[in-house]
């Protein structure tokens, strides 16, 4: 059995059917399957679950499944909006032929009326809009609430029955009613009947498991022809390009793998997902891959000679997310920065900082975009540019993707985490994105919707995803000034994009590279591996420790052996500070297995409640790429008691299965953005085809005082180190940029 690699470092849409399918019989559709459950690394692009969180502040706070229900709301406003915007023809494509040049004829043909749209194949041009002014959401205003935990609005007990009556019809499983019936609103019972492939926008069901549904339920009237089924097969490989870290699709690729699906018309099938607005169709000149130069026109090349075109396919959440931050960044970089302090002051403060913290402050001051690249080292520069700002008297923020990443810059500043709904002038200037979204953390909004900042540095950056870089950009008022930070390295985001690395092809701001190395024999080991080369480092305090393995088995033994014994023994870490690190959930050396190990040896005890105990570690994902490490304080009716990040959060009984895990071991998704004093990274032999230069670079980098590496893949480790580089992505913010923005150089 292979170890189940990372989907934001596996391109899905390669490995999605190597074959045509047509309806067979049902097959049983997971429930709670791993494919799509919200994990970073078992599923990544969607946040399909909503957990409560609660405790003994409740009353005075707001709850985490509010801020997101809240985030939620704010996001498909801006949708709308922008659905809005893109009413009536869009004038574009006069010098296009062949394809790219029918298919906007067609889209053309179908917005006037002169055709309908069963009849044709098209797709919108992307042209370039005039941004808007932004429309600022406005603040989550708090709800009273209770202590107890609030949970996510379900559907009605009614509606539920509903769809598992039509479930049961069909022989899927009926555990599927509630997130079913949750998906497809009001009506879903008939819905559901009428279209049975709407069962594959259900977490984990895959398309043979809808055309058994389908053919169940329309017997003779069931056909790899149908339309439906072509429409839901589009969507569903769209859905899992984005779990792979793409936001569109090019055309070709899209139709040969709905080929490969058993769907005979690709052509057709995509033409219905667009006429229906499942998706959206674009089109990007080729070589237009990075902004234009100043004073450069943008158009046409040479004498009016033809550009080579690609049309490209994608979702409409993540087409108008990757549009609204390319807006918003541009709004940035394109407008002056507010006059906080003199140029005098700016520079004096340069002055007291060393080496490229000064280059750093300096272009904070002139710029509404800068982009800060460098090891965990670094870090140290956007430290000194946030105190440097706070003398000045700017109100400046610093935001993480998750907690670890919160806490670990907090450290660094040498101040406490944020509290919740913390603005105060003794609130720490370190809080995660989704509190600074939500208003659960930082300064919060000002009357106009924005944030009330003149400054917010984002670490971690390249963990941002377009519709969080899309939230942050459209949140900063006029004027302010951002930093994006990060290693450019490390594995991308687990959510669709490639945000801080496009943003760094692109070029259109200010870039700052740190020269700060990363200390030590693990520095020098991970530094090496960043460029790729795998080499031996002296290592006298034990730093880096390389244990050979046969066989998964043996490498769980010996997992175990040094996270018990070996490295609280010799290196003086105990265990609850080492962390151990695999590619994936399964497998025989997977985070599975290996969690059961280490809670046999660490914390036994007969897992009552759900599977755990008090004080065992844990994991808990309440959405997709968001994780809490945390561990098992107790269990009642309400559910499962953790404490995360010195935060109490109640897990509901109904949600523990599908966003809590056990913590001792996790993927190197989950790790990204913590570090930890030891680290034991496994790989096992079935792990060689998830091995990357991003996942090694990204797994030893979790370590700070002592590396085990458990080595059971032999010389797949350096290959990997020195001939994988990361998977590419399909995105579109360079194009999007590039009409907006000149180049810097």
């Amino acid at each position: 059995m292979s170890t189940e690699p990372e989907p934001a470092t596996e391109d899905t849409t390669h490995a999605v059917g190597t074959g045509p399918e047509t309806p067979g019989t049902a097959e049983t559709a997971g429930a709670a399957s791993d494919e799509r459950s919200g994990e970073p690394t078992e599923g990544g692009g969607e946040a399909a679950a909503q957990v409560a969180e609660g405790g003994a502040e409740a009353a005075a706070q707001v709850s985490e499944v509010e801020a997101e229900l809240a985030a939620q709301r704010i996001e498909r406003e801006r949708i709308e909006r922008r659905k809005a915007e893109k009413q009536g023809p869009i004038d574009a494509g006069g010098k296009l032929s062949g394809s790219a040049a029918d298919l906007l004829a067609a889209v053309r043909a179908v917005e006037s009326g002169e055709r309908p749209a069963a009849t044709v194949f098209g797709a919108p041009e992307p042209a370039r809009r005039p941004a808007p002014e932004p429309v600022r959401p406005p603040r989550p205003v708090p709800a009273e609430h209770s202590a107890a935990p609030a949970g996510p609005v379900g559907p009605a007990p009614e509606a539920v029955q509903g769809v598992r009556r039509v479930l049961a019809e069909g022989g899927a499983p009926e555990g599927l009613a509630p997130q079913t019936a949750a998906l497809l609103g009001e009506g879903a019972q008939d819905a559901l009947r009428a279209d049975p492939w709407l069962l594959l926008r259900v977490a984990g069901v895959r398309p043979e498991q809808a055309d058994g549904f389908a053919r169940a339920l329309l017997g003779a009237e069931c056909g790899p022809d149908d339309e439906r089924r072509g429409r839901a097969v589009t969507v569903w490989l769209l859905e899992q390009a984005a779990l792979a870290g793409h936001t569109a699709l090019e055309l070709p690729r899209l139709t040969a793998t709905l080929a490969q699906r058993g769907v005979p018309d690709p052509d057709a099938a995509v033409q219905s997902t667009l006429a229906e607005g499942e998706a959206l169709a674009f089109q990007d000149a080729l070589e237009e891959t990075g902004a234009r130069r100043e004073g450069e026109p943008d158009g046409e090349g040479e004498e009016g000679e033809e550009r080579p075109v690609r049309v490209l396919i994608g979702l409409e959440r993540y087409a108008l997310a990757e549009e609204s931050l390319a807006d918003g960044l541009a709004r940035l970089v394109n407008s002056a920065p507010k006059q906080d302090g003199s140029a005098a002051d700016w520079e004096q403060a340069a002055a007291s900082a060393q080496g490229s913290a000064a280059e750093l402050i300096r272009a904070v001051a002139g710029h509404g975009l800068v982009l800060h690249t460098g090891g965990e080292a670094s870090l140290a520069e956007p430290a000194a540019l946030l105190r440097a700002a706070h003398a000045l008297g700017l109100r400046a923020w610093a935001a993480a993707p998750g907690p670890l990443g919160r806490d670990r810059f907090a450290a660094l500043l040498g101040a406490a985490p944020a509290e919740p709904s913390s603005s105060g002038p003794k609130a720490s200037p370190a809080v995660t994105v989704t509190g600074l979204l939500t208003g659960a953390e930082g300064p919060g909004r000002d009357a106009d919707g924005a944030l009330d900042l003149d400054l917010l540095v984002v670490v971690d950056a390249p963990q941002l995803d377009v519709e969080a870089g899309a939230l942050l950009a459209e949140s900063l008022p006029d004027g302010a000034r951002l930093v994006l930070a990060g290693d450019p390295a490390v594995l991308w985001s687990v959510g669709p994009g490639r945000v801080f690395a496009d943003l760094l092809a692109a070029r259109v701001c200010p870039q700052i590279a740190s020269r700060r190395p990363d200390p030590g024999p693990l520095g020098e080991l991970v530094s090496g591996i960043g460029i790729g080369e795998l080499s031996q480092v002296e290592a006298p305090g034990k730093e880096v420790v390389i244990v050979p393995v046969r066989d998964a088995g043996e490498a769980v033994h010996r997992t175990v052996q040094l996270v018990a014994d070996s490295v609280p023994r010799a290196i003086g870490v105990p265990a609850e500070e080492t962390q151990v690190i695999t590619p994936g959930h399964g497998g025989a050396a997977g985070t599975r297995v290996l969690n059961a190990a280490l809670k046999e040896r660490l914390n036994p005890g007969p897992g009552r409640f759900g599977g755990f105990d008090a004080g065992d570690r844990v994991v808990h994902t309440p959405a997709s790429g968001r994780v809490l490490p945390g561990r098992v304080v107790t269990a009642d009716a309400e559910g499962l008691h953790l404490s995360c990040a010195g935060e109490t959060v109640i897990v509901p009984r109904d949600r523990v299965e599908g966003s809590v895990r056990h913590g001792w071991a996790l993927t190197a998704h989950q790790a990204l953005g913590g570090r930890w004093p030891a680290a034991v990274v496994v790989l096992p032999g079935d792990a060689v085809q998830a091995l990357s230069r991003p996942w090694i670079y990204t797994a030893f980098g979790r370590a700070a005082r002592h590396l085990s590496v458990v080595h059971g893949v032999e010389q797949a480790l350096p290959r990997a180190v020195a001939e994988i580089p990361a998977k590419p992505r399909t995105t579109r913010l360079p194009r999007l940029l590039a009409p907006q923005i000149p180049t810097t150089g």
